[in-house]
Protein backbone atom coordinates (compact mmCIF):
# COMPACT_ATOMS: atom_id res chain seq x y z
CA UNK A 1 0.00 0.00 0.00
CA UNK A 2 1.23 3.38 -0.99
CA UNK A 3 1.43 5.62 2.00
CA UNK A 4 -1.26 8.50 2.88
CA UNK A 5 0.42 11.45 1.27
CA UNK A 6 0.39 15.16 2.66
CA UNK A 7 2.02 18.03 0.69
CA UNK A 8 2.51 21.46 1.75
CA UNK A 9 3.36 24.47 -0.13
CA UNK A 10 5.41 27.45 1.93
CA UNK A 11 4.53 31.15 -0.18
CA UNK A 12 6.69 33.86 -1.79
CA UNK A 13 10.20 32.49 -2.15
CA UNK A 14 10.43 30.67 1.59
CA UNK A 15 12.44 27.86 1.46
CA UNK A 16 10.48 24.71 2.48
CA UNK A 17 12.51 23.76 5.41
CA UNK A 18 12.48 27.30 7.10
CA UNK A 19 11.00 26.42 10.64
CA UNK A 20 10.26 30.18 11.40
CA UNK A 21 6.93 29.33 9.05
CA UNK A 22 3.92 27.58 10.06
CA UNK A 23 3.16 25.39 6.91
CA UNK A 24 7.11 23.68 7.85
CA UNK A 25 6.09 23.34 11.91
CA UNK A 26 3.08 22.41 10.86
CA UNK A 27 4.51 19.05 8.41
CA UNK A 28 7.17 18.78 11.43
CA UNK A 29 4.31 17.99 14.04
CA UNK A 30 2.27 15.73 11.46
CA UNK A 31 5.80 13.70 11.03
CA UNK A 32 6.02 13.35 14.97
CA UNK A 33 2.24 12.70 15.21
CA UNK A 34 2.42 9.64 12.53
CA UNK A 35 5.62 8.32 12.31
CA UNK A 36 4.77 5.51 10.23
CA UNK A 37 2.05 5.07 6.99
CA UNK A 38 2.18 8.48 6.67
CA UNK A 39 4.65 10.53 4.18
CA UNK A 40 4.70 14.58 5.07
CA UNK A 41 6.65 16.68 2.21
CA UNK A 42 7.24 20.53 2.10
CA UNK A 43 7.75 22.16 -1.33
CA UNK A 44 8.20 25.74 -2.59
CA UNK A 45 5.55 27.34 -4.42
CA UNK A 46 7.30 27.03 -7.34
CA UNK A 47 8.09 23.87 -6.96
CA UNK A 48 4.85 22.57 -8.25
CA UNK A 49 6.32 19.96 -10.65
CA UNK A 50 8.56 18.50 -7.98
CA UNK A 51 5.57 18.32 -5.87
CA UNK A 52 3.61 16.18 -8.81
CA UNK A 53 7.24 13.79 -9.59
CA UNK A 54 7.66 13.05 -5.40
CA UNK A 55 3.45 12.15 -5.71
CA UNK A 56 3.45 10.01 -8.67
CA UNK A 57 6.91 8.21 -7.40
CA UNK A 58 5.31 7.69 -4.00
CA UNK A 59 2.26 5.94 -5.77
CA UNK A 60 4.39 3.85 -7.71
CA UNK A 61 4.71 1.01 -5.57
CA UNK A 62 5.99 -1.26 -8.13
CA UNK A 63 9.21 1.74 -9.04
CA UNK A 64 8.48 0.60 -12.95
CA UNK A 65 8.10 4.58 -13.48
CA UNK A 66 4.25 4.58 -14.81
CA UNK A 67 1.15 4.09 -12.48
CA UNK A 68 -0.71 1.44 -13.80
CA UNK A 69 -4.73 1.06 -13.64
CA UNK A 70 -4.29 -1.09 -10.24
CA UNK A 71 -1.80 1.62 -8.36
CA UNK A 72 -4.08 4.09 -8.81
CA UNK A 73 -7.43 2.29 -7.64
CA UNK A 74 -5.27 1.93 -4.64
CA UNK A 75 -4.94 5.41 -4.23
CA UNK A 76 -8.59 6.17 -3.18
CA UNK A 77 -8.24 9.10 -1.25
CA UNK A 78 -4.96 9.27 1.03
CA UNK A 79 -3.66 12.78 -0.62
CA UNK A 80 -3.80 15.78 1.17
CA UNK A 81 -2.64 19.45 0.34
CA UNK A 82 -2.21 22.72 2.19
CA UNK A 83 -0.69 25.71 1.14
CA UNK A 84 -0.36 29.64 2.46
CA UNK A 85 -0.05 32.41 -0.14
CA UNK A 86 1.51 31.18 -3.88
CA UNK A 87 1.74 28.23 -2.19
CA UNK A 88 -1.86 27.91 -1.51
CA UNK A 89 -2.42 28.59 -5.15
CA UNK A 90 -0.01 25.83 -5.88
CA UNK A 91 -2.29 23.55 -3.43
CA UNK A 92 -4.97 23.92 -5.97
CA UNK A 93 -2.85 23.92 -8.98
CA UNK A 94 -1.12 20.42 -7.85
CA UNK A 95 -4.64 19.07 -7.00
CA UNK A 96 -5.83 19.59 -10.71
CA UNK A 97 -2.79 18.32 -12.04
CA UNK A 98 -3.21 14.90 -10.38
CA UNK A 99 -6.87 15.08 -11.99
CA UNK A 100 -5.28 15.07 -15.14
CA UNK A 101 -3.53 11.77 -13.78
CA UNK A 102 -6.65 10.37 -13.01
CA UNK A 103 -5.65 10.75 -8.98
CA UNK A 104 -8.16 12.19 -6.51
CA UNK A 105 -7.49 14.16 -3.52
CA UNK A 106 -8.62 13.87 -0.11
CA UNK A 107 -8.44 17.32 1.14
CA UNK A 108 -7.14 20.64 0.39
CA UNK A 109 -6.56 23.97 2.74
CA UNK A 110 -5.49 26.89 1.52
CA UNK A 111 -4.38 30.00 3.71
CA UNK A 112 -4.55 33.55 2.60
CA UNK A 113 -3.89 32.34 -1.27
CA UNK A 114 -2.41 34.53 -3.56
CA UNK A 115 -3.55 33.12 -6.95
CA UNK A 116 -0.45 32.91 -9.39
CA UNK A 117 -0.17 33.97 -13.07
CA UNK A 118 -2.48 31.28 -14.93
CA UNK A 119 -3.62 29.89 -12.04
CA UNK A 120 -7.13 29.71 -10.48
CA UNK A 121 -7.13 29.09 -6.73
CA UNK A 122 -11.08 30.39 -7.03
CA UNK A 123 -12.11 27.06 -8.13
CA UNK A 124 -11.38 23.58 -6.48
CA UNK A 125 -11.10 20.83 -8.87
CA UNK A 126 -13.41 17.88 -8.78
CA UNK A 127 -11.21 15.34 -8.01
CA UNK A 128 -10.88 17.21 -4.51
CA UNK A 129 -13.31 15.41 -2.07
CA UNK A 130 -13.34 18.51 0.77
CA UNK A 131 -11.74 21.77 0.64
CA UNK A 132 -11.71 24.43 3.05
CA UNK A 133 -10.17 28.34 3.11
CA UNK A 134 -8.62 31.06 5.40
CA UNK A 135 -8.24 34.26 4.58
CA UNK A 136 -8.19 37.72 5.64
CA UNK A 137 -9.00 40.81 3.72
CA UNK A 138 -6.91 43.80 4.34
CA UNK A 139 -3.73 45.17 2.86
CA UNK A 140 -1.85 44.97 -0.09
CA UNK A 141 -1.55 41.10 0.12
CA UNK A 142 -5.10 39.57 0.70
CA UNK A 143 -5.83 36.23 0.24
CA UNK A 144 -8.65 34.33 -1.87
CA UNK A 145 -12.28 35.24 -0.04
CA UNK A 146 -14.21 33.05 -1.82
CA UNK A 147 -13.51 29.00 -3.30
CA UNK A 148 -16.07 27.20 -5.27
CA UNK A 149 -16.43 23.66 -6.38
CA UNK A 150 -16.00 22.76 -10.04
CA UNK A 151 -18.76 20.35 -8.97
CA UNK A 152 -20.46 20.65 -5.82
CA UNK A 153 -21.84 17.13 -6.34
CA UNK A 154 -18.34 16.07 -5.60
CA UNK A 155 -16.34 18.23 -3.85
CA UNK A 156 -17.58 19.93 -0.71
CA UNK A 157 -16.43 23.24 0.59
CA UNK A 158 -16.10 23.26 4.28
CA UNK A 159 -15.70 26.55 4.57
CA UNK A 160 -14.47 29.98 3.66
CA UNK A 161 -12.87 31.73 6.99
CA UNK A 162 -12.62 35.24 7.39
CA UNK A 163 -9.66 36.69 9.95
CA UNK A 164 -9.28 40.22 10.43
CA UNK A 165 -6.36 41.15 11.91
CA UNK A 166 -6.78 45.57 12.07
CA UNK A 167 -6.64 45.47 15.80
CA UNK A 168 -4.24 42.79 16.53
CA UNK A 169 -0.65 43.38 17.56
CA UNK A 170 2.39 41.91 15.23
CA UNK A 171 3.13 39.07 17.25
CA UNK A 172 5.24 37.21 13.96
CA UNK A 173 8.22 36.29 15.83
CA UNK A 174 11.70 35.38 13.59
CA UNK A 175 9.94 37.03 10.51
CA UNK A 176 11.58 39.79 8.50
CA UNK A 177 11.20 43.71 9.08
CA UNK A 178 9.62 44.47 5.18
CA UNK A 179 6.88 41.56 5.90
CA UNK A 180 5.84 44.03 8.92
CA UNK A 181 5.98 47.30 7.08
CA UNK A 182 4.52 45.87 3.66
CA UNK A 183 2.76 43.15 4.09
CA UNK A 184 1.72 43.11 8.04
CA UNK A 185 -2.04 41.54 7.65
CA UNK A 186 -0.96 38.57 5.28
CA UNK A 187 1.97 38.01 7.20
CA UNK A 188 0.17 37.94 10.81
CA UNK A 189 -2.40 35.23 9.15
CA UNK A 190 0.16 33.07 8.34
CA UNK A 191 1.53 32.95 11.82
CA UNK A 192 -1.43 33.10 13.68
CA UNK A 193 -1.83 29.97 15.75
CA UNK A 194 -5.63 29.60 15.47
CA UNK A 195 -5.38 29.64 11.80
CA UNK A 196 -3.42 26.24 11.75
CA UNK A 197 -4.92 24.76 14.58
CA UNK A 198 -8.03 25.17 12.65
CA UNK A 199 -6.18 23.65 9.60
CA UNK A 200 -4.02 21.07 11.51
CA UNK A 201 -7.37 19.75 13.11
CA UNK A 202 -8.85 19.07 9.52
CA UNK A 203 -5.67 17.35 8.62
CA UNK A 204 -5.31 15.17 11.68
CA UNK A 205 -9.47 14.47 11.45
CA UNK A 206 -8.76 12.50 7.74
CA UNK A 207 -5.37 11.06 8.88
CA UNK A 208 -6.94 9.51 11.63
CA UNK A 209 -10.02 8.04 9.45
CA UNK A 210 -7.57 6.71 7.03
CA UNK A 211 -5.02 5.51 9.38
CA UNK A 212 -7.51 3.81 11.07
CA UNK A 213 -9.12 1.98 8.17
CA UNK A 214 -5.86 0.78 6.94
CA UNK A 215 -5.31 -0.86 10.39
CA UNK A 216 -8.82 -2.27 10.76
CA UNK A 217 -9.56 -0.37 13.42
CA UNK A 218 -13.37 0.39 14.34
Amino acid sequence: MPPVIVIGFVGGFIKPDNLVHSEVQLAARLRKAYPRGVDVETFGSHQGKEAREKVLGLLDTNRDKALTLHEKQNVRLIIIIYGHSWGGSEAIALARELQKDGIPVLLTIQVDSIGKIHQNDAIIPANVAEAANFYQPHGLLHGQPEIRAADPARTKIIGNFRFDYKARTYECKGYPWYDRVFVKSHTQIECDPDVWKQAESLIRSELTEVTRSRDGTP
